[in-house]
């Protein structure tokens, strides 16, 4: 019995020695490669921190290059630090390269979603590369954590500036109201074509000959050739060709984009009738006091985030009575700008239509045309119109407004298009007042 019970224990011994043994083992491993790991992370924690610094340094001496270089190893080391995305974002930014600056903040905005800087600065960087409808999702989805006169004039940007002036006038009324919000709001102004009303709060913080040149600087800013021009005005840097930033950089591997929803967005592949070639941009006429010659490439007086105002700066010891009176004369003068609706130009008749999109259904269009109308106030006086159409065994909802001359249809459309909007002009081919607005067709006969 005793050998039957040495025999049978034994290979149990055995095996539970063996087990221990290995158990010894990979602990000793793990324990190696953690060791090893921490090491790594070590080194890697104190490359990204001096990179960091060196951009930082190369930054402040505008030596852009360098700090590219240094804030992509900053990166590559440390991926989910945002700060570092960041400086990687400022540094393409003031390189010029608006696309790689974009990407760049889109990362720290994921790995920072309540920072506020970095979703303005994602919003400036759309807007630079002509994502303008991006741009105003940002602007919108960060409300909370964008200061007002940041937002607003980046509103303005968008093509949108009578939203802007909306945001900002209040603002502006405030008694805590600063220089940098007034110019913004007065920017803003001057974008929506109210340049009289710009020069008036642009005189509360300039003298009237200072005034007159910002009009004359913004009369330029306000007609820019390409996508970029505004926003690299305001920063103060010049486009420059981008080779887009290094794929191992990306936070994320790319992924093919979700296919769009039909209710989303207009589908333009199926429009009836002739085509006519996109018009020019928009030109918003010069203040009427004299005309400007083109200027250098930084906007004075028009900041974002903590970048030096320029404008004048408003009296910080205690102002004397002429002082106070003038101050109280300024905000009177705030006061009385409000948004005002622009004067409804009286279309001639004809046959011709300005095409805003094609929908999915009648609801869907309508929700359009709300959208159309907060964009540009010249739509709110004309009658949406629209039917439905079939395309390749789909039907649509195509929305239009019309029956204007052909000068006046193209003149509604280029504005539209100014604002960011997509339309194009054609001939009429069937339209009928749209079923949400009969009620008010009638009502107005």
């Amino acid at each position: 019995m005793k050998t039957r019970s040495a025999i049978t224990f034994g290979p149990l011994t055995l095996g539970l020695s063996v087990l221990a043994l290995a158990g010894t083992v990979g602990a000793v491993a793990t324990s190696t490669i953690a060791a090893a790991s921490a090491r790594e992370q070590s080194r890697a924690e104190k490359k990204g921190a001096s990179e960091a610094k060196a951009a930082q340094a190369a930054l402040a001496q505008r030596q852009i290059g360098s700090a590219i270089r240094h804030a992509e190893a900053a990166v590559a080391n440390q991926p989910q630090v945002a700060a570092y995305r960041m400086m990687l974002g400022q540094s393409y930014l003031k390189a010029g390269r608006f696309a790689s600056a974009r990407d760049a903040y889109a990362d720290a905005l994921s790995l920072d979603s309540a920072n506020g800087k970095a979703a303005l600065n994602y919003a400036l960087a759309q807007i630079a590369t002509g994502d303008w409808a991006g741009a105003r999702k940002t602007l919108n989805s960060h409300a909370d954590t964008i200061a007002v006169a940041d937002r607003g004039l980046a509103i303005a940007l968008t093509g949108d500036p009578v939203a802007a002036v909306e945001l900002l006038a209040p603002a502006a009324r405030a008694a805590d109201a600063d220089a940098t919000l007034r110019q913004n709001f007065a920017l803003s102004l001057a974008l929506a074509g109210r340049w009289r009303e710009a020069r008036t709060v642009v005189a509360v913080d300039l003298a009237p000959v200072d005034a007159d040149k910002r009009i004359l600087e913004w009369a330029n800013f306000a007609q820019p050739k390409s996508a970029s021009d505004q926003v690299a005005s305001l920063l103060g840097v010049t486009p420059s060709i981008d080779p887009g930033r290094p794929v191992a950089l990306a936070l994320n591997a790319p992924q093919a984009a979700a296919p769009a929803m039909a209710a989303a967005e207009p589908i333009d592949t199926y429009m009836p009738g002739k085509v006519e070639a996109a018009p020019a941009p928009v030109e918003v006429a010069a203040a009427p006091e004299a005309q400007a010659a083109p200027v250098g490439p930084s906007i004075a007086g028009v900041v974002f985030a903590e970048r030096k105002e320029v404008v004048q700066a408003l009296p910080t010891s205690a102002p004397d009575v002429r002082g106070v009176r003038k101050l109280a004369i300024s905000r009177a003068v705030l006061a009385k700008i409000a948004p005002v609706a622009p004067q409804q130009h009286v279309a001639a008749k004809g046959n011709f239509y300005v095409q805003l999109g094609a929908f999915d259904n009648a609801g869907v269009a309508r929700d359009a045309w709300g959208r159309v109308t907060r964009r540009n106030a010249a739509f709110a006086g004309h009658t949406p119109q629209g039917m439905n159409v079939t395309s390749a065994g789909k039907t649509f909802y195509r929305l239009s407004v019309g029956g204007f001359a052909r000068p006046d249809a193209v003149a509604l459309c280029k504005t539209y298009r100014a604002k960011g909007g997509t339309c194009f002009v054609r001939a009429g081919a069937g339209d009928q007042v749209a079923m949400w607005a009969k009620g008010r067709e009638l009502a107005s006969r």
